[in-house]
């Protein structure tokens, strides 16, 4: 059982580096959220049943932890990112004329 355990700290500490490192590379507010919100909250519940799986005793409490989480995650980032909305903050959107990062350069001749 304890091997189970520790995939599941390992699985929830994974995802909250995921985490983590998506509010750093996200170019927008609204991406952020997302990317916060998801991964930190699928990582902090996965963590907790790790927790909950090494101590027994400590099964309601981690139950009513987890509850909590689940209900107050998604709740406040969609308040926050409603707030931003009315604040008028535009979404991020790829520029259509902006060539892609593996598309080969144009190479135009020169006229001489």
């Amino acid at each position: 059982m304890r091997w189970v355990a520790d995939l599941f700290l390992l699985l929830g500490a994974g995802f909250l580096l995921l985490g983590a490192l998506g509010l750093v590379r996200m170019p927008d507010v609204y991406n952020r959220i997302q990317a916060g919100t998801k991964s930190v909250t699928l990582g902090s519940v996965s963590f907790l049943f790790g927790i909950a799986l090494l101590y027994p005793d400590w099964w309601a409490k981690v139950l009513c932890i987890i509850g909590f989480i689940l209900f107050t995650s998604p709740v406040g980032s969609s308040t926050i990112a409603r707030a931003v909305y009315i604040a008028g903050v535009r979404p991020w959107r790829l520029d259509a004329d902006a060539p892609d990062a593996a598309d080969p350069p144009k190479l135009e001749p020169k006229s001489e």
